[in-house]
């Protein structure tokens, strides 16, 4: 489902807004096998300024909203769905109820990462995953290739657009769409928009990927640009921006959180992305646990840690890290100028004896840039 083939030549997917996208003037590029807004080289009125800096400072400040209709959509059900999928990721499930969502990771059996993903559970018997844009197909076929005869897993990359509004003034437009919606994190529900029942039932989370307080709505195919296009008349009525990529990587480099292909991959695990905390290994079984139950034990040989930069050298993905005596210790995987912070950041995967407080260098481009592991966030997060 992340392309398709047509003569042999690999088309790019395109989300259902990508018209109202191209109007726009967005600056598209490749994501994940899709054709996706970059930034925007205007606000909503001719007069906002636009660009990945902007549209920042908006999900910061006031209210942003993202097209991240890429991600995918995978259905689990049948008898005991739920019991099915925890036996193939690695967090705890039994940890959440109906109406919750949770973080997890798939996993090989050599405790690489398939894919990170969230999961929403609307009942034991029928759960709903939201998997990155270039590995849904890939997960599809492994859960379909697990799953006994009585589940049904179906993907339904193009059957949901996925809309985030994000920022302090969310409960502002949610209110003006009509909605009294009361979630805790990692919480949804299911709602239609009043006065356009016609678009059917919209899934509503409480989550994001920016570290502000926010919702993602998930309504039909179909329903998703009318929808976009209510949220745009909301949101310019208190100076909100409609945002691209660009700064969605922005703000969950300031988080800390992880972009698979970057601090998740088959070649970083778990442990060593630090992302630890989502993996039970109380569990009886789920695939890779033995490999990750093996590298707990002899320790990791590299873990990801989070660098702020004291001079002007912006960090990017694949750049070496230094110790003082000029050894390699490490390798940036995403690095940015953080907006707020206005100076450059990292996470990069090093060598576990460098801890909180240790000053290393960054080798941007022949140029040294002084930097100090921190402990995450880098600004305060607000999801809660």
């Amino acid at each position: 489902m992340d392309s398709a083939n047509n003569g042999g030549k690999v088309l790019n997917m395109k989300s259902p807004l990508y018209d109202w996208h191209v109007s726009a003037q967005a600056k598209l590029a490749d994501f994940g096998g899709w054709d996706m807004p970059i930034e925007y080289p205007k606000g909503i009125s001719e007069s906002l300024p636009g660009g990945v800096l902007a549209e920042h400072a908006a999900v910061r400040e006031r209210v942003g909203i993202f097209d991240v209709s890429h991600l995918g959509k995978i259905s689990v059900k049948g008898a005991a769905a739920k019991d099915f999928v925890n036996s193939m990721v690695t967090n705890d499930l039994n940890k959440i109820n109906p109406g919750s969502a949770q973080y997890n990771l798939l996993c090989d059996a050599n405790g690489g990462v398939i894919d990170d993903l969230i999961v929403y559970e609307f009942s034991p018997d029928d759960l709903f995953l939201i998997p990155n844009a270039a590995n849904c197909a890939q997960v599809a076929r492994v859960l379909i290739d697990n799953a006994p005869s009585h589940i049904e897993v179906k993907n339904l990359h193009d059957h949901y657009g996925v809309l985030a509004v994000q920022g302090p003034a969310t409960t502002h437009v949610m209110t003006a769409l009509g909605l009294t919606i009361d979630l805790d994190y990692m919480a949804f529900t299911q709602v239609t928009i009043p006065g356009h029942e016609s678009w059917g039932d919209v899934i509503i989370c409480r989550t994001g990927y920016t570290g502000e307080f926010g919702y993602e709505l998930l309504p039909a195919w179909e329903a998703a640009l009318p929808l976009w296009e209510l949220l745009v008349e909301k949101i310019s009525e208190i100076d909100g921006r409609v945002c691209g990529l660009g700064s969605r990587d922005t703000l969950r480099t300031e988080m800390g959180y992880p972009l698979h292909g970057h601090e998740l991959s088959l070649d970083i695990s778990p442990l060593q992305a630090a992302a630890g905390w989502a993996v039970s290994l109380t569990k009886d079984s789920f695939e890779g646990k033995a490999a990750l139950v093996a590298e707990k034990e002899a320790g990791v040989a590299r873990i990801s840690r989070a660098l702020l930069c004291s001079d002007r050298g912006i960090p990017r993905a694949g750049m070496s890290v230094l110790n003082s005596a000029g050894e390699a210790v490490g390798e940036v995987t995403s690095g940015t100028f953080s907006p707020t912070l206005k100076t450059g950041i990292a996470l990069a995967l090093v060598k576990p004896e460098y801890k909180v407080g240790a000053e290393l260098t960054v080798d941007v481009r022949g140029r040294s840039s002084m930097a100090t592991i921190v402990k995450l966030p880098f600004v305060e997060s607000h999801v809660r």
